[in-house]
């Protein structure tokens, strides 16, 4: 590996985002420049293999990396997408299944209880158990002008997507994870330092560093890990579907760039990985430099 691919800094080199914007949810091929979601540099070295695994928000962005990383150490992958990312489900699907690995992919909105129920049902059906649910599919909107702009639907998407979703799929999935499994629970920075116009996304944030916390004590006589992953500015469809300022986007970051979503995969590789079998109610922070607690 050369100097630059080694240097944090230069490895992903910030390229010029151009102001642009997609209706949500956003698909990646409509990125400029395209996410990279470890296509052409992950390499896996067995550490889940056998392990059955499920994604939430699988089709691109951070979900989607982490499905390729978990497939590429041995995995199957049962991971969600929205109706309208169908067609971005199917490359996840691809590279699952390049990589020699089972991708059941499935349409499911985590806002309804039942669908919920419905997912944990389906990934039983088709793995017999679940060795590590990943809760990483999450809602946000922009509001740059202040709290007025959140309208209490907006709201309710945003605690039924991060929050509920995540209670309900962590509630249904725990008969089925055996012991040595885990929970892997996709936080942000924004739990830590809150940007205000993303005040209803960064209490989310907040509340799954408590939750994650929490469930870990819960789980550890049962020999199930609970932790989470922080990322800070990651390169994926929610940035040019709901933020205003694209050109700017991960600047002020101290690498001075945005994270592409294979640099946040090998976080849930490690957390999911008998290398962490001493690791549990730990915030894997991500952010690019940006110290939190």
């Amino acid at each position: 590996m050369s100097d630059n691919q080694q240097n944090p800094v230069t490895r992903h080199p910030r390229p010029e985002f151009p102001q642009q914007d997609q209706p949500h949810p956003g698909h990646p091929e409509e990125m400029r420049p395209e996410p990279d979601h470890g296509e052409s540099s992950y390499r896996g070295s067995g550490r889940l293999e056998g392990r059955r695994t499920v994604v939430t928000g699988g089709d691109s962005g951070i979900g989607r990396a982490v499905a390729l990383a978990f497939a590429r150490e041995g995995a199957d992958v049962l991971f969600t997408h929205l109706e309208e990312e169908e067609k971005d489900a199917r490359e996840t699907a691809r590279l699952v299944e390049d990589a020699g690995r089972r991708a059941v992919p499935v349409s499911c909105d985590i806002r309804e209880e039942a669908n919920c129920r419905a997912l944990v049902d389906r990934a039983v059906g088709e793995f017999g158990r679940i060795d590590v649910l990943v809760n990483n599919a999450a809602f946000q909107m922009a509001q740059p002008e202040s709290i007025e702009g959140i309208t209490t639907e907006q709201f309710d998407r945003t605690m039924r997507t991060n929050l509920y979703g995540m209670f309900w799929l962590s509630k249904m999935a725990l008969p089925h994870i055996p012991e040595g499994g885990s929970i892997i629970n996709t936080t942000s920075v924004q739990a830590y330092k809150a940007s205000p116009h993303l005040l209803d996304y960064a209490a989310t944030k907040g509340a799954i560093v408590t939750f994650t916390h929490g469930l870990a004590q819960y789980l550890a006589d049962r020999g199930v890990r609970v932790n989470a992953v922080a990322p800070g500015p990651v390169w994926t469809p929610l940035i040019p579907s709901t933020m205003p300022d694209t050109e700017e986007f991960g600047a002020k970051a101290p690498l001075g760039r945005p994270a592409q979503p294979a640099e946040m995969a090998p976080a849930f590789v490690f957390l999911a990985s008998q290398e962490a079998s001493f690791i549990t109610a730990e915030i894997l922070n991500a952010t690019g430099g940006t110290p939190l607690p």
